[in-house]
């Protein structure tokens, strides 16, 4: 005997799955009405779905960040769109994320996987593959960290880059309004430039000898330096090295509020108006989809499948 299948019970089955009216009715049908059958139906499909869906690029999305006392987490989730990536139901999704990093403490995405999604019965991975069905894209968890200590963070583009720093501090009072200034300012600076490194110190010598045997040849190639011994060449390139440093190197680059000074001036000013000191002791910065690489759609193609040629 066939089971009325009520607006009702698809509303309902909505409500508990995110899915959309004609899945869930369908799966209602199958279920003959049995709602915890039918919800497992629908599970099993999202599985499907993600696993179809797994080989399409997902280079839009969200950095997002979120705070607990001392910790504080970022996430990049991605997705195929950054028409998703603003939708109120996927923004909500991220930030579950980033409430089970902040609870279960994982230690890379594998852990985090098969960590409860906050406030559910269900893993990260089996929630993650909902969504992709629920959503109709693919949808990956891209990277995650956790940062503890006081810090400070910035979002910028609705998550289309995101930057935590972090401080310590002697002798300063770091729940003040001037810190929290100062803090703030450090994380736009991060968030205005794509840097790689905190300071001269910790860029690989890998890097530095890479950089300055190009430099090095860029000096040669002058004309005007075609006499120069090789130990004028060699300090003229460790020189030049000051630019590098500027251009990659937080402390190095120029203030952005006040390029009269360097970001380590700026610290050093603020730490000595405290009373205390202030040290940067590293940052996390995320840019959505950095190395992914996007897929570039062929107009003559997309219009040659149109037509049939």
């Amino acid at each position: 005997m066939a089971v009325n299948i009520s607006a009702q019970m698809v509303g309902d089955l909505k409500k508990k799955t995110g899915a959309g009216l004609m899945d869930c009715k369908k799966a209602l049908v199958e279920a003959e009405g049995d709602v915890e059958a039918a919800i497992k139906l629908l599970r099993e499909r999202g599985v499907a779905v993600a696993a179809k869906k797994a080989d399409r690029i997902a280079a839009e999305g969200l950095v997002a960040i979120m705070k607990d006392g001392d910790k504080t987490a970022m996430v990049e989730v991605n997705s195929e769109t950054d028409f998703v990536a603003k939708n109120a139901t996927f923004v909500e999704f991220v930030n579950g994320i980033l409430r089970t990093i902040l609870s279960c403490n994982p230690k890379d995405i594998a852990e985090l996987n098969a960590c409860k999604f906050d406030g559910t019965e269900y893993t990260v991975e089996a929630t993650v593959k909902d969504k992709i069905f629920t959503i109709g894209e693919n949808i990956t968890l891209r990277r995650f960290v956790v940062v503890e200590g006081t810090t400070s963070t910035y979002v910028h583009g609705n998550g289309v880059t995101g930057v935590i720093v972090k401080f310590v501090t002697d002798g300063v009072d770091t729940n003040g309004a001037d810190f929290a200034e100062f803090a703030k300012n450090i994380a736009l600076q991060l968030g205005a430039y794509p840097t790689q490194y905190l300071d001269p110190a910790s860029v690989p010598a890998s890097v530095i000898a890479e950089e300055t045997a190009i430099i090095k040849e860029q000096i040669k190639n002058d004309p005007k330096n075609a006499s120069k011994p090789e130990p004028i060449i060699e300090k003229m390139a460790t020189g030049k090295l000051g630019k590098f440093y500027e251009a990659n190197c937080l402390t190095e680059q120029a203030y952005v509020k006040d390029d009269s000074m360097k970001v380590s001036g700026y610290v050093a000013q603020t730490a000595k108006a405290l009373g205390g000191s202030i040290k940067i002791a590293g940052f996390e910065r995320y840019e959505r989809g950095e190395g992914i690489e996007k897929k570039v759609d062929n107009l003559d193609e997309e219009v040659a499948k149109m037509l049939g040629k």
